[in-house]
């Protein structure tokens, strides 16, 4: 696996806040989004990119196992088993001693441990070694996988089927889930070694910007457009939800950038089923063009008046 530097891609330093890498991915989530840039593979190839940085360095703990493992870091709950593993096989078998230097034998580093026990010979188990070392039970690899939904998808409980490893796995995903958010499904993992667990499978939600929608929280926000009249004299005018359209009575006198509350329009709360957020519709006021020199004539009457 080549080396992809996240912090780079999201354009922020190893020491950002988490709060620094989120703006980030906003701001570049928004200029390379699929439905901004249609037919631009490029545009296209750093969105899917973005999204796995995103992924990694959102959630502290792949953070961490990324800023210590680089692009291993998937592994390195494996590397930390293996190398406890070995500890107690020397303890057992050479009462502490027999060994010296690293845990994994003299001049072996992490990129030498992940080849054999994950693109070796080995075939990613942790069995006797090339290095001859005494085989035991062990817990199977664990597996990573990612699944994107879209912001409406993500909002209602529906089931998912995929393939992993050749099998078929179906899950009901809650509605209410979150963009980097993870579950566990145990011992849907790869098969465990010499009659040892299997591993489980770890599932991340990746939910891209939407564009008529952003997520705070439980909470929605959007913008919608009214023209300069309904916005002086009042009127209604058609908001988008995540389950239909309401029509939304305008106050006269509305100014540009009034921001409204729809209670419970919001998105569905995690499972705490019948409990939504709020939706905020921000009115942009748009101003007439094309006008009528009947039309000018009226506007300096209500200058002048």
């Amino acid at each position: 696996m080549a080396y992809i530097d996240y912090y780079k891609i999201l354009g922020v330093d190893k020491s950002a806040t988490q709060d620094d890498i989120k703006k980030a991915y906003r701001k570049l989530a928004r200029k390379l989004h699929p439905d901004l840039n249609p037919d631009d593979k490029e545009a296209e190839r750093k969105f899917k990119e973005l999204n796995e940085a995103n992924e990694v360095l959102s959630n502290p703990e792949n953070r961490s196992k990324y800023d210590k493992y680089g692009e291993h870091w998937k592994h390195g709950e494996e590397y930390e088993k293996a190398q406890q593993q070995q500890r107690q096989y020397q303890q057992q078998n050479y009462g502490g001693g027999g060994f010296s230097g690293a845990d994994f034998g003299e001049g072996e580093d992490f990129s030498d441990f992940f080849q054999s026990m994950f693109g070796g010979e080995t075939g990613g188990g942790f069995g006797r070694s090339s290095r001859g070392r005494a085989s035991g039970k062990f817990k199977g690899q664990d597996i990573q996988a990612e699944l994107h939904l879209k912001l409406k998808d993500a909002a209602t409980t529906h089931p998912q089927t995929f393939e992993i490893n050749g099998k078929k796995v179906r899950i009901t995903i809650p509605a209410g889930v979150y963009d980097g958010q993870q579950i566990k499904l145990k011992g849907h993992g790869n098969p465990g070694v010499n009659g040892g667990p299997n591993g489980d499978l770890y599932i991340t939600f990746n939910i891209p910007v939407d564009p008529d929608f952003e997520r705070i929280g439980d909470d929605l926000k959007t913008k919608v457009a009214i023209d300069l009249y309904t916005a002086v004299l009042g009127g209604e005018v058609k908001v988008n939800t995540l389950d239909g359209s309401v029509n939304l009575k305008v106050k006269p006198e509305t100014q540009n950038g009034i921001t409204v509350r729809l209670k419970g329009k919001g998105f569905p709360v995690y499972k705490k089923e019948g409990e939504h957020g709020d939706l905020f519709v921000t009115y942009e006021v748009k101003l007439p063009v094309n006008l009528t020199e009947k039309q000018k004539e009226l506007f300096e009457q209500l200058k002048n008046s």
